[in-house]
């Protein structure tokens, strides 16, 4: 019979891949050729126990001291710095050795774009380290003096947008969305909150009300397609292509809302042609986990973007009215059930322990998770106002 060493290496690597961190150590001190087979960077069989230990939330012991060991492979500290919670790598982690440009891989696949504001003179591994102390501390605290303004993205229902910002100690989602649906006439809607994405450190939520209009004029399509990029749905069905009708008829703006070409705004009668089908799974920053596939749909219960079928939203709605994107800080306590609504969805996004720090978006961080919508926007307007 074959003995274990004598299979191919990749056999090996794959099989030492199944089992967990501590098991996989004591294997690299067994023999020489199984030293050279787990220090082997193109093999690497400690990528998927790092995962399944980084996805679980519950750190091996092993994995404090990782860096310490020569039999692996540096690549894995990108990942685990990329995902592995702040207090961990702060206050138990070992950190291993990395070049500068290693160092910034790490801060480019955690942190949103808009965040490289912070680096300023240093280095980068002092800049990650930095804002890993920045994001510990404001999760577990109500300090905000490190960001005295926070900046957020409204897309209007007429194509612009405008990236606001408020105090970063009077920053309320809430109140500040409830002052933009008095001022758009949408105060007897409720609030609705959508889960975009989440990160590391930071999730992206969406604020806005649904209804059935009367009238096309209040609908924003531009809201629907951020939530849902166009060709994608919940099981990544590819959507049928939509064409300019003649004015008698009705006007489909590729897969949002039906809308008729006397009442709907002029800038989206413009030719369409659908984006190639497919997308590119972002890296700069990583999604977390229950988004991994993003922006495709990721199964789990983490990604509940689609709560309807098609062109509409739940019970047959459509988006109205202004859309307010912002970035909400992950803690501790961020995913703990808070009340008795749904999970994942409106209120539970919002209210409760863990959910009252918030970072800045800006237009850098909005085409980092959400490119398509780059052609989409029609006026980019800094500050308030119509960009007039």
């Amino acid at each position: 019979s074959m003995r274990f060493e004598f299979l191919p290496v990749d056999l090996i690597a794959d099989i030492l891949s199944e089992l967990d961190l501590e098991s996989l150590i004591t294997i690299s001190t067994l023999s020489k050729r199984l030293r050279n087979i787990v220090s082997d960077p193109s093999l690497n069989p400690w990528r998927r126990p790092i995962l399944r230990v980084l996805r679980s939330g519950n750190y091996e012991s092993s994995l404090k001291n990782l860096s310490v060991r020569s039999t692996v492979p540096r690549q894995n500290w990108i990942e685990i710095l990329s995902l592995a919670s702040p207090s961990f790598l702060l206050y138990e982690a070992t950190l291993p050795n990395l070049t500068s440009e290693e160092w910034e891989e790490c801060f480019n696949r955690r942190f949103l774009p808009g965040w490289r504001r912070w680096r300023k003179d240093g280095t980068w591994k002092k800049t990650y380290l930095k804002l890993l102390h920045r994001i510990s501390h404001r999760t577990e605290t109500l300090c905000t003096s490190d960001e005295a303004w926070t900046k957020y993205i409204v897309l209007n229902r007429n194509g612009s947008a405008n990236e606001l910002e408020i105090s970063s100690r009077s920053f309320s989602p809430l109140i500040i969305f409830n002052e933009m649906k008095i001022q758009s006439n949408l105060a007897h809607l409720e609030t609705r909150i959508r889960l975009v994405v989440e990160f590391a450190d930071v999730r992206i939520l969406a604020l806005g009300t649904l209804n059935r209009p009367r009238s096309t004029l209040t609908v924003n399509p531009n809201a629907h397609l951020f939530l849902h990029p166009p060709g994608i749905g919940p099981l990544d069905e590819v959507s049928r292509r939509y064409s300019v009708s003649s004015p008698s008829t009705l006007v489909e703006d590729h897969g949002v809302y039906p809308m008729h070409c006397l009442t709907a705004a002029a800038y989206m009668f413009s030719a369409y042609v659908p984006p190639p089908q497919t997308y590119v799974r972002p890296s700069y920053p990583l999604p977390a986990p229950s988004h991994a596939n993003y922006p495709y749909h990721t199964p789990g219960g983490g990604d509940k973007r689609w709560l309807g079928e098609g062109e509409i939203e739940e019970e047959g709605l459509c988006w109205v009215g202004g859309l307010m994107i912002i970035a909400q800080l992950v803690g501790p306590h961020t995913h703990d059930l808070s009340g008795d609504w749904l999970p994942l969805q409106d209120l539970d996004l919002v209210v409760g322990p863990g959910r009252n720090q918030y970072a800045s978006f800006t237009w850098m961080d909005l085409w980092a998770i959400a490119p398509w919508m780059e052609e989409r926007i029609t006026k980019k307007i800094q500050g308030p106002g119509l960009g007039i």
